[in-house]
């Protein structure tokens, strides 16, 4: 089994987002950046799957970004993945442009399974994964909160849904988007970032993969709307006639 393992180099989670002053994009120089959560638990998974005893032959780890989003892979490799693969551009990453670049690495690499978060915290898009499957013509389960391998190349997938859990199973080659609650990701060791700076760490334009130009212009940004203070109320008749007054009662 060959397991495909596509991460994103996001802001931390940690960090306050701010907007450029002419309103352009975020600020980025001197902000902690790193792997995405979602995409940090499908590479666990990746891993759990082998360490269970399945015959994984190899977790390649690929990302489309700038030449600074090798970072993130060498975080994939310290974590435990075996190879990585950077399809470098200086274009800004929309879903459509990464599932189509995406869809050129699978047919090339033919990987029996694509593992991704459900998503990037810095778009939220929730994209990538639907598009990539539709591209390939393949099975997806989305928000996947457990994964089971099944023989026969089959896998079954619970996700949560309104009304409770569903599960699925689908046959491999398929693409499985990760949900928080599938694992918790390991911390990375000091001796595993030594190692991984031996592991293979590939380079290759995103152009090579028919990236071509990314059909999107981001035309402004803005912060989100300060909250009001709060309003510290004696007794209860004003609260009820402050909610009165602002039209909520």
């Amino acid at each position: 089994m060959k397991i495909l393992v596509p991460v994103k180099r996001v802001i931390d989670y940690s960090v306050r987002v701010r907007v450029q002053p002419d309103r352009k994009g975020v600020v980025t120089e001197g902000v902690k950046t790193g792997l995405n959560p979602f995409d940090e638990i499908a590479l666990e998974e990746a891993l759990r799957i082998r360490e269970a005893g399945h015959p994984v032959e190899e977790i390649l780890a690929v990302t489309v970004g700038s030449a600074d989003a090798q970072q993130v892979l060498r975080t994939a490799l310290a974590l435990g993945a075996d190879r990585a693969l950077l399809l470098e551009t200086a274009q800004p990453s929309i879903p459509g442009g990464v599932a189509r670049v995406l869809h050129a690495l699978v047919q090339e690499r033919a990987p029996d399974l694509v593992l991704m978060g459900k998503q990037a915290i810095d778009d939220d898009a929730h994209q990538t994964g639907g598009l990539l499957a539709g591209l390939w013509g393949r099975p997806q389960v989305t928000c996947v909160s457990r994964l089971e391998i099944l023989e026969g190349g089959r896998v079954r997938a619970t996700r949560e849904v309104d009304h409770g859990l569903e599960t699925l199973e689908v046959d491999l080659p398929a693409v499985v988007t990760a949900d928080l609650r599938l694992n918790t990701p390991r911390f990375v060791k000091m001796p595993d970032i030594m190692r991984a700076r031996q592991k293979p760490l590939e380079t290759v334009p995103a152009d090579r993969y028919g990236l071509g130009e990314v059909p999107i212009e981001m035309l402004a940004f803005d912060p989100p709307p300060e909250r009001p203070k709060g309003v510290m109320v004696p007794d209860v008749d004003a609260l009820v006639a402050a909610l009165k007054e602002r039209g909520v009662l």
